[in-house]
């Protein structure tokens, strides 16, 4: 999805300047700044201290205050011309008009005013990362995070009201895939609180730096917070979800179809994720298509593998136990040795390379049942925080070893650690390095990078081979599944039934992701859209470069403006291409 990751604040009047550049210079700046003001977590994310302890706000009176000011900010920048800007800032303008553009569109639709969470978390769960998301290395950094706990309660009033008002709307999540969603919120709430994981930060020894008397009155602060503030909210959230929001979830078609004014809403998510015109009955036959060509090369590498079918070779990986570990730290070692293997090839495929690290870990326990397979979360180097490849070490019967190739390349890198990390640290203003973020670049990118995995040779076996093939495949269904969940009224079981014909996923695996599709409606049409864009341009450099097409330096190039909308990407290629061609 794309979006500025904060609200933007009212755009006040300011005298006129020299020109074009200094008008849009002058705009950007006056965002970038109201952005830190008002999104406290991100600017602890890069050194900026102007966010101790705060959360933001949630309320629906300040999402309107953003919306207002959003689209000040898009009349002041669309008064500004854009064609007398040097083509850095061109790439500048065009991120910054289409987030805006967007933040107005998605405002059009209650949706976007009432459903904060899906079934995978929200305002709550991404609270519960603040222990091991924040910098602890100075008292202040302490007092700070103490100072978080403390107005948690607050924000999650706000987002209680909100979705309040979804019941009374009738916008609601469906039933099925929210079932077991309250043990995820119980699992906060401890009688203990040394057993709270926001308790972690004080359960060690002290820094040199704090005194003993300080530190011993720091723990105190946070003992209380955790057992005044954070743990009444979430109960009161539990209480909320179990007797007031679960039994008004809806039932019958689970689709966003099936809610008010749905139909437009998809079509604008459909719009927004892909960042394309293209509507939802396109991407269901986009989908069809890959299918189709997915599953033959399926088919191919199950008869390589000595089977006549390839429901016979999915069956047999499904199935034997050489395929799956049963031990979760034996499984953590393993995905980390294959993660450190295809670090080796990096500097084969770039000739840039972010300085971040990253490491594996396991999903935290409060967050894995039910949720996939893996993610990333990204890192800070101004915070000491290393970008984070997790994944889930629940269910080990469901998570077989030959997907893991393909899973990491997707998450760590080349993936998303590669292409998060390196925005970080690319030479571009810090609203884009920071603040903007487009799911079709990002996970298309991610799902190109599997493709990569042939050229490193890590499918050296028709079990890697064909997990691959299904984590493609798992996102060319995608396409079907979204679509017809969420504009031709499937059912969940039409919708799992077509992945497990179609995938070599194993059952959990599918429920989890058709129980995601319901819940967000839209997101997953991004992968496949955006990587099929990116192979299309990598195409069309080996083309017209031929023998002088340097495969490190188009990925440079991809990489080289951040996360941007697909067609300000092939814009950037086909000049990258001209330049090229002009220097051979």
């Amino acid at each position: 999805m794309r979006y500025l990751v904060s609200a933007l604040v009212l755009a006040t009047a300011v005298p006129a300047l020299a020109g074009p550049v200094e008008d849009y210079e002058a705009l950007r700046e006056e965002v970038w700044q109201s952005t830190l003001d008002v999104a406290p977590t991100l600017a602890t994310s890069i050194g900026d201290r102007r966010g101790d302890g705060k959360l933001g706000d949630l309320s629906l009176a300040e999402y309107d205050r953003q919306i207002a000011e959003t689209r000040a900010y898009l009349a002041r920048l669309q008064a500004i011309d854009e064609d007398a800007l040097p083509l850095d800032m061109q790439v500048d303008y065009a991120v910054l008009e289409t987030s805006f553009e967007d933040q107005l569109a998605a405002s059009e639709h209650p949706h976007t005013r009432y459903i904060l969470f899906t079934n995978r978390g929200g305002w709550f769960s991404g609270f519960a990362s603040l222990p091991y998301r924040s910098p602890f290395f100075t008292l202040a950094d302490y007092e700070s995070y103490i100072d978080r706990l403390n107005a948690f309660r607050a924000i999650n009033a706000q987002g209680i009201e909100r979705s309040r008002e979804a019941v009374s709307r009738g916008l609601t999540q469906p039933c099925e895939p929210m079932e077991g969603f309250e043990n995820r919120i119980s699992q906060q709430i401890v009688d203990d609180y040394t057993q709270s994981p926001f308790w972690q930060p004080f359960a060690g020894d002290k820094p040199a730096s704090i005194s003993a008397d300080k530190w011993e009155e720091l723990s105190l602060a946070a003992k209380t917070a955790i057992e005044n503030e954070v743990q009444p909210a979430y109960r009161e959230f539990l209480t909320f979800y179990t007797e007031d929001y679960a039994p008004n979830c809806r039932t019958g078609v689970p689709g966003i179809l099936a809610t008010p004014r749905g139909e437009e809403y998809y079509a604008y998510r459909v719009k927004s994720f892909t960042t394309t015109n293209m509507t939802p009955d396109e991407v269901h036959q986009l989908g069809l298509s890959e299918v189709a060509r997915i599953r033959a090369e399926m088919e191919a590498v199950a008869a390589e593998a000595g089977f006549d079918t390839r429901e016979a070779f999915i069956e047999h990986l499904r199935t034997d136990p050489q395929f799956y570990m049963t031990d979760a730290d034996e499984y953590v070692e393993y995905v980390a040795a294959l993660a450190k293997e295809i670090d080796g090839y990096m500097p084969k495929l770039f000739g840039t390379l972010p300085r971040q690290p990253y490491t594996v870990e396991p999903i935290p326990a409060a967050n894995a049942p039910g949720n996939t397979t893996a993610y990333y979360e990204p890192g800070s180097l101004d915070t000491g925080q290393p970008g984070i490849y997790r994944i889930n070490t629940t269910e080990l019967d469901q998570r077989p070893l030959w997907e893991l190739p393909a899973l990491g390349v997707h998450e760590a890198v080349p993936g998303h650690h590669h292409q998060i990390a390196l925005q970080q640290e690319l030479d571009i203003h810090p609203l884009r390095a920071n603040g903007t973020f487009f799911t079709a670049f990002v996970e298309g990118w991610g799902l190109y990078s599997e493709r990569l995995g042939i050229e490193m040779g890590l499918y050296d076996t028709p079990a890697k081979q064909m997990g691959r093939l299904s984590y493609e495949m798992w996102r060319a269904t995608r396409l079907v599944v979204d679509t017809g969940l969420h504009s031709k009224g499937w059912s969940k079981q039409q919708a799992v039934d077509y992945m497990l014909d179609n995938t070599a996923l194993t059952p959990g695996n599918v429920d989890a992701e058709v129980n995601r599709y319901m819940t967000w409606p839209g997101q997953a049409l991004a992968y496949k859209v955006g990587e099929l864009k990116i192979r299309e341009l990598r195409t069309r450099a080996e083309e017209a470069l031929g023998a002088d097409f340097d495969l490190r330096a188009f990925h440079d190039a991809v990489l080289e403006n951040g996360s941007i909308p697909l067609s300000v990407l092939e814009e950037h290629i086909d000049r990258w291409i001209a330049s090229e061609q002009s220097e051979g």
